[in-house]
């Protein structure tokens, strides 16, 4: 009888492991957010660098044809991104692109690439 007894005494404790996961639960659901934000800044940068990098060289190319920076423009855009800036430096070309961030958590900033390219210098013969 005695060891009834003291089970009725005991507080009771049904429920307490609930708590336990739901608080788990909510710190997961905080760190994938964290990660999902993380992972689209990497995507959304690297999506600038290429159109940076395309938008560079399709200026080198028009160097001697067309407006550069119109073809820098129009290649970054059909990329994804928004040429702010090219810069032309005798035979070489520098752009910035930017592209939209991801605009989750707060996040409000976009991200911006910097490329540079030029017509290849005559080297020696290998």
């Amino acid at each position: 009888m005695s060891g009834s007894r003291s089970r009725s005494r005991r507080p009771d404790e049904r429920g307490g492991v609930t708590l336990f996961a739901v608080a788990c639960a909510g710190v997961l659901l905080l760190l994938g957010a964290a990660l999902g934000v993380v992972a689209a800044m990497v995507v959304a940068h690297r999506t600038a660098q290429g159109a940076a990098d395309l938008s560079a060289l399709a200026a080198a190319g028009a160097l001697d044809t067309t407006d550069p920076c119109a073809r820098a423009a129009w290649v970054a855009a059909a990329n994804g991104g928004r040429l702010s800036s090219c810069l032309l430096q005798d035979r070489e070309v520098t752009v910035v692109v930017e592209v939209a961030g991801p605009r989750w958590l707060g996040q409000q900033s976009d991200l911006r690439a910097r490329a540079r390219a030029g017509p290849a210098r005559p080297g020696p013969a290998r």
